[in-house]
């Protein structure tokens, strides 16, 4: 499900890769809000996972997420980058409030 920029990236450990979903254009009661009053929105797809936390016993815990999650996320998690022009989050699964249920 992720996009071919996004696949010659691996995150590692408990790292994923996020896309942002578009946030609405339009309020409520029907006004369109400008690109430069828009809060960044706190929804995102998952776009790669990586392997998992490593705990100090050696084991791996895997992460909780998978491809194509949709997830709820703090409005200052993770790091904005920038690939093939297009702009990502990673993050840490703790970073990570909830998943959208379909």
């Amino acid at each position: 499900m992720g996009s071919e920029s996004t696949s010659r990236i691996r995150p590692l450990q408990d790292r994923i890769i996020v896309e942002r979903l578009d946030s609405e254009e339009k309020t409520a009661s029907g006004i369109y809000i400008p690109d430069a009053a828009k809060e960044k929105p706190q929804q995102g797809r998952v776009l790669a996972v990586g392997k998992g936390k490593i705990k100090e016993s050696g084991e791996v815990q895997p992460v909780d997420l998978k491809v194509g999650d949709t997830i709820l996320f703090g409005k200052y998690s993770g790091t904005e980058i920038k690939i093939d022009g297009k702009d990502y989050l990673i993050m840490r699964e703790d970073d990570v409030l909830g998943v959208v249920q379909a």
